[in-house]
C-alpha cells in the first residue's frame, strides 16, 4: 500500500484553499459585520438571513466555475470524478486549514458527497427529468437535502412512516421528516416514503425515492432544529401533506429505495472522519502556538511536562485517526468490501477529534472557553459528529455484526 498522496489530489487541495484564500475570504472580510456572530448571521427563526444566503450561493457559484464545487461529482454528470483518496486529503486540508464552523465555507464551497451537490443519487432519474435539474445544482444556483430521517425513525431507517400512495399517473405523499440537513434553505428534496406497507412492515424494503422541488404545494419545512447552543442551524423539520409527485420524478426504481439511501455510507463517512482529521489537527495548531506563547512561573507553557503530554496525546490521536482514514479510503477505492472499516474509521475519527479538542481547550486554559479563538465550536462540533451518520453505538454494532460473521480480517 502507497501512502503517498496522489498528485491530482494534491494539486486539488492546494488550488482550493488558495481559491479560498482569494476569493471567500475577502468576502468574509467585507462582511465582518454581518458573519461576526450568530445574532447576526441567522434570523429569530433559526434560519439565515438572506444576505447570509445570498453570499453562500455567491461563493457556490464562484467555487463551481472554478472546478471545486463539482470535483467530486461524477463524470456522467459533469463533475470531476475525483476518486475517495483524494476526496479525504481535500476533506483534512480543507478543515486543517479553515478551522470550524465557517458559513461560506464548509458544506458550501465543497458540498456533501451524497446528499447535495452532484450526487450518484441523481444518476437514477429518469434522463429528461435529470437534465432538467442537474445543470442548476451542478453551478451551485440550486441545492438540495436528503428527506429520510424521522422522529421516530434515524439510525432504524425501516421505521419511517411518512407515506406515499399512487394516484393516477402520481403518487400523494403524506408525513413528516426531522433532523433533515439543509432543509431549510434547499430548492430540491429527495424524498423516501413507504410505498408498499406490507414489505415495509416484514423489513423487505417497500420504501421509494421521490425528487421533488421544495416549491410544489404540499411541502413546507416547518421549523428549524437548533443544537449544542448555538442560535440557528441548516438542520430542518419537513412536514408534507398531500404532496403531489409526478411518477416519473421516482429516484431509481418503486419499493427499492433504501437500496440508494447506501450508495453513499462509505464515501459520507469517509468525508466526515477526514473532517476531523483536519479539524484536530487544526486544534492541535492552536493549542502548539499557544503554549509557545503563554507564560507561566517564567517560562511558555509547553516547557511544563502537563501540556506536553497533552500535546504528545492529541498528536498521537490524529496519527493514529489519519491512518486510517488513509487505508479504509484505499479500501474503498479499490473496491474492496469495506462495511465494518468504515464504521470503524467514523467512530475512530468523531471520538478522537473529541479527546483533542477537549485537550486543545484545556492548554489554552480560560482562553479555550471563548468564543473568540473558536475552540470551544469546534468542540462543540465534534460532539455532535458522533450522532449523524449513525451514532457511535450503531457503528459498533455494525463493527460487531460484521466480526460474528466472519469478517474477522483488520
Amino acid at each position: 500500500m502507497d501512502f503517498e498522496v496522489p498528485e491530482d489530489a494534491q494539486e486539488a487541495a492546494q488550488g482550493l484553499n488558495e481559491f479560498i484564500d482569494r476569493y471567500v475570504i475577502p468576502l468574509e472580510e467585507k462582511n465582518a459585520d454581518l458573519l461576526a456572530t450568530e445574532r447576526t448571521r441567522y434570523d429569530e427563526t433559526g434560519r439565515f438571513v438572506p444576505e447570509v444566503l445570498e453570499l453562500r450561493k455567491q461563493v457556490r457559484i464562484e467555487s463551481a466555475k472554478a472546478g471545486f464545487y463539482t470535483m467530486f461529482g461524477d463524470p456522467d454528470l459533469g463533475g470531476g470524478g475525483l476518486p475517495p483518496t483524494a476526496l479525504v486529503h481535500v476533506q483534512e486540508e480543507l478543515t486543517n486549514h479553515v478551522g470550524p464552523h465557517r458559513p461560506l465555507i464548509h458544506e458550501n464551497v465543497v458540498p456533501s458527497v451524497f446528499t447535495n451537490g452532484l450526487s450518484p443519487l441523481l444518476l437514477h432519474l429518469q434522463p429528461q427529468v435529470r437534465d432538467k435539474y442537474v445543470d442548476g445544482i451542478g453551478s451551485g444556483e440550486k441545492t438540495f437535502c436528503f428527506g429520510l430521517s424521522e422522529p421516530g425513525a434515524g439510525s432504524d431507517v425501516q421505521r419511517i412512516r411518512t407515506k406515499a400512495v399512487r394516484d393516477g399517473d402520481g403518487w400523494v405523499i403524506n408525513g413528516t421528516k426531522q433532523w433533515i440537513s439543509n432543509a431549510p434553505y434547499a430548492d430540491y428534496c429527495v424524498l423516501f416514503a413507504v410505498t408498499d406497507p406490507e414489505a415495509n412492515k416484514a423489513r423487505r424494503g417497500g420504501i421509494t425515492a421521490f425528487f421533488v422541488d421544495t416549491s410544489w404545494e404540499g411541502f413546507d419545512c416547518s421549523g428549524v432544529v437548533t443544537i449544542l447552543g448555538h442560535s440557528g442551524t441548516n438542520i430542518g423539520i419537513l412536514t408534507l401533506e398531500n404532496l403531489r409527485v409526478p411518477d416519473d420524478h421516482i429516484v431509481g426504481e418503486v419499493h427499492n429505495g433504501l437500496a440508494l439511501a447506501l450508495l453513499g455510507i462509505s464515501r459520507g463517512r469517509l468525508s466526515m472522519s477526514a473532517l476531523c482529521v483536519g479539524t484536530a489537527r487544526w486544534a492541535l495548531g492552536q493549542a502548539v502556538d499557544y503554549a509557545n506563547q503563554r507564560e507561566t512561573f517564567d517560562k511558555p507553557i509547553g516547557q511544563h511536562q502537563a501540556v506536553q503530554m497533552m500535546l504528545a496525546e492529541m498528536a498521537m490521536d490524529i496519527y493514529s485517526a489519519k491512518s486510517t482514514v488513509a487505508r479504509t479510503a484505499w479500501l474503498v477505492e479499490s473496491g474492496r468490501k469495506s462495511i465494518k472499516e468504515t464504521s470503524i474509521t467514523k467512530a475512530l475519527c468523531t471520538e478522537m477529534l473529541g479527546r483533542v479538542t477537549d485537550k486543545a481547550m484545556q492548554v489554552h486554559g480560560g482562553m479555550g472557553l471563548t468564543n473568540e479563538l473558536r475552540i470551544e465550536e469546534a468542540w462543540r462540533h465534534a460532539r455532535a459528529l458522533r450522532i449523524p451518520d449513525g451514532t457511535a453505538e450503531i457503528q459498533r454494532r455494525t463493527i460487531a455484526m460484521r466480526l460474528l460473521r466472519g469478517d474477522t480480517d483488520l
